[in-house]
This record gives structure tokens, C-alpha cells and sequence, in this order.
């Protein structure tokens, strides 16, 4: 039987999703919980891969067992028993064939810039205080985002990706109080893209780039001509959308 785990992950103590060798994982370390609980040799597989330091305040996985499991018991168990930085939301069956990450039919991010110093937002935003943004242009630029599929100027230059393309369906900025946040989603994100756009933006609501330069960078498919990638602490994989049909009632 197959099972997605809904999760979110604060990512300060975490290299990232992924299992790597002698580095701390989320992956590793919900494995090693449902195997002690399960009491089975369990493996996940997570609905892509976050960079070291990025967090998730939604994250799904799947794995596998041939025995029916108690869902609220075990969602209970496994937030006893996992650090407190792991919090899981919900467990549900779905069909065999059901996957975590190709089933995705949508992801989004959130990238959070605070514009004052603020200790409860140290961990996760990129602090920047006494700095004046053009948000107006900013908007203006990441509204150009959805004119354009490939995103290669945004991409991490050593990656075994066959495609560039990414189908980029919103792209906004929303300023709260002293609280500055990116939202994007897309089918699908490169490696580092979503960083490499916020540090890109961020030129642009600065005055070192015009909308035309922005527009440039992309037709451009090179990344050294983009921004600087801006620092994990402030990215968040917000949300994940499945089709309703791979979920069992």
C-alpha cells in the first residue's frame, strides 16, 4: 500500500531535502522515524528536492508498506517522535501508482524579505533594513516572468536538466507592514531559479536594472547576466498541488 504524508520542515538545521552523505537531511531523518515506528525499512520519496536551509510550510512524500496502518496513530507517533523543526499534518492512502514528485501538478514558493531587524524573522528572511525598493517595479518585472518559458539565466549552471522550460502561472510581490514577500508557481522549478529571480528582482527595485534589462537577462539564457542567488533562509516551498484522483477516500 502507498501513503502521502503531508509535512512542513523548518530548514536552519537541515542540508536540505535530499539523504547526503554524513550531512543531516530531512529525508534521512523521517526515514530513520517511520522505520523505528513501522518497524519496517522504510524509504520516501519527497515531492522534490529544497537547497540546504530552505524550509517547507507544505511538503508531501510517499512510501510504501504491505500492511494497513492506523493514519492518525502514526501521524501522532511520528510528531512525538520527531524534532520539533518536522511537523506532520496529515497521512493518506493513495493509489499504488501515485508518486510524490511526478504527480505534482503545481508548486509554490514564497521568498520573504524583512525590511527591519527582526529577531522572530532571523532564520527565515533576508534582512533588509534601511533599504528603498520600487515594488510597483518589481511587480511590473515579475508580471514579465509569465511572457517567457525558459528560465535557463535562472538556473544553477552545473545541472542535468534536459529542459529550461517552466509554465509560470502568478508572480507577484506583497508588502505587509515591514514584511516584503515573492509568490510564484509554476509547474516545475530549476534548481536555484526561484533565488537567482528574487536576487534579480531585487536589482530591478533597486534602479541597476530597467524592465528592459530584466527582459534582457532572460532572453539572454545566461545566468551570470541574472542577480546574485539571495541567501535560503528566506525561501519556502508554500504549497503543492495534486489531482484529486490519486487520493483514495
Amino acid at each position: 500500500m502507498r501513503y502521502f504524508i503531508e509535512l512542513s520542515y523548518h530548514g536552519k538545521m537541515y542540508h536540505g531535502w535530499q539523504i547526503q552523505p554524513n550531512e543531516n537531511s530531512v529525508q534521512e531523518t523521517i526515514e530513520k522515524a517511520l522505520s523505528v515506528l513501522l518497524r519496517d525499512e522504510i524509504t520516501v520519496v519527497g515531492c522534490g528536492r529544497t537547497d540546504t536551509g530552505v524550509h517547507a510550510s507544505q511538503f508531501f512524500l510517499h512510501f510504501d508498506i504491505n500492511l494497513t496502518i492506523d493514519k492518525e496513530k502514526l501521524k501522532f507517533r511520528l510528531n512525538s517522535f520527531l524534532p520539533k523543526d518536522i511537523a506532520i499534518f496529515q497521512i493518506r492512502e493513495v493509489n499504488d501508482t501515485a508518486h510524490a514528485r511526478f504527480d505534482a501538478i503545481a508548486r509554490s514558493y514564497v521568498y520573504q524579505i524583512s525590511m527591519e531587524k527582526n529577531v522572530f524573522l532571523m532564520d527565515s528572511s533576508l534582512q533588509m533594513s534601511n533599504t528603498n525598493l520600487n515594488v510597483k517595479k518589481m511587480n511590473e518585472a515579475a508580471k514579465l516572468l509569465l511572457n517567457y518559458k525558459d528560465f535557463k539565466c535562472f538556473s544553477r549552471s552545473k545541472t542535468d536538466v534536459k529542459t529550461y522550460d517552466c509554465d509560470i502561472s502568478q508572480a507577484f510581490w506583497k508588502k505587509e507592514d515591514k514584511l516584503l514577500v515573492f509568490n510564484v508557481t509554476a509547474d516545475r522549478f530549476l534548481r536555484n531559479m526561484v533565488r537567482a529571480m528574487v536576487g534579480t528582482l531585487l536589482k530591478v527595485g533597486q534602479g541597476e536594472l530597467s524592465l528592459d534589462d530584466f527582459v534582457a537577462v532572460i532572453e539572454s539564457r545566461d545566468r551570470t547576466k541574472a542577480g546574485a542567488s539571495v541567501k535560503a533562509k528566506g525561501l519556502f516551498l508554500s504549497k503543492v498541488d495534486y489531482p484529486e484522483e490519486i487520493f483514495k477516500v
